[in-house]
């Protein structure tokens, strides 16, 4: 397993991608958000994954966000890279621009659009783990986005053993298979397997059982919250942790604002996020990629008034 940066842990949020009302990469707005996200506390910051839209993104939009990050986050924090596309070839060309912009980790899914056997799952991680080299590659667990695949945690472990991944980020939704991959990993004797959880809503349970840190969406909004469940956890404080989580959870119901009968769950989500950062002055346009229709202004003001509720305004 490459050993040229530490276990990452803590929390890691994935940053959305602020753009322009004509749809270009707002560089601006993305400093602003890298800013947000450091004064908050986070151990690492994950671009271009399923919340940076990387999968909608040109590659000079994908490169502009590499260059963005790298550049001002200047080393403070491990910067993480989504390289997520339909096939291994391309998936490792993603890792290579990743690797030239200088990030510190590279995070994958299983290929996806093809029916794809566990063997060539496999061989997918294996093969981008040759392009990463020693820059530590973790897999992306998120059956939704490709196709129902679920991870098995005996694959995971075993690449884990081989030093093909150097861990997991678990967004699938499965508390009952992630509690199993920690208690497998401890078996298999792996610490310095990392596992992460994308789940916004159990981070404190999660964490207590031996989840290593969080990939929040969410901490898009407020870092500074999943950040204190962290350290709660840290310091034994499960009573702390829990009223910090409930308000999150609470939080959490801006993604049921938007009117799910003219969009899809992801623009509703995503444009949540997107509008909570909006009317917290830190991006200056709520606009999601094509083709996610965005909120309005209704929407927007409901928003506003779950942030007023969490005690963000």
């Amino acid at each position: 397993m490459p050993t040229s940066a530490q276990k990452l842990s803590g929390v890691v949020p994935p940053l959305v991608t602020p753009l322009t009302p004509e749809y270009d990469v707002d560089t601006a707005s993305l400093v602003r958000l890298l800013e947000h996200q450091l004064t908050g506390g986070v151990r690492g910051v994950f671009v271009l994954g399923t919340s940076g839209e990387g999968t909608f993104l040109t590659d000079e939009q994908r490169q502009t966000v590499l260059e963005t990050v790298v550049s001002e986050v200047a080393g403070q924090v491990p910067v993480l890279a989504g390289a997520i596309d339909a096939s291994t070839a391309r998936v490792g060309a993603h890792v290579s621009a990743a690797l030239k912009a200088g990030v510190d980790a590279i995070v994958a899914t299983a290929p996806f659009y093809a029916a794809t056997h566990p063997a060539e799952i496999e061989r997918h991680f294996t093969r981008l783990a040759s392009v990463a080299g020693e820059m530590p590659l973790y897999a992306y667990d998120i059956p939704p986005r490709i196709g129902g695949t679920k991870l098995p945690a005996a694959m995971m472990i075993e690449l884990g053993r081989q030093g093909v991944l150097a861990g997991v980020k678990d967004s699938s939704g499965q508390e009952t298979s992630l509690r199993r991959l920690v208690l497998d990993r401890a078996d298999a004797g792996l610490d310095d397997f990392a596992i992460m959880t994308g789940s916004e809503v159990t981070v404190d349970s999660a964490l207590s059982f031996g989840v290593d840190g969080v990939v929040p969406g969410l901490g898009n909004v407020d870092p500074a919250g999943y950040v204190r469940i962290f350290d709660a956890v840290a310091a034994g404080d499960l009573v702390a942790a829990r009223a910090e989580q409930d308000r999150l959870f609470r939080l959490f119901d801006i993604v049921d604002i938007a009117d799910r009968s003219r969009m899809g769950a992801s623009s509703a989500a995503l444009g949540a996020f997107k509008a909570a950062l909006f009317l917290l002055g830190v991006i200056a346009c709520p606009l999601t990629a094509y083709p996610s229709i965005p909120l309005d202004d209704d929407e927007i003001s409901g928003i506003g008034d779950l942030l007023d509720r969490a005690g963000l305004r």
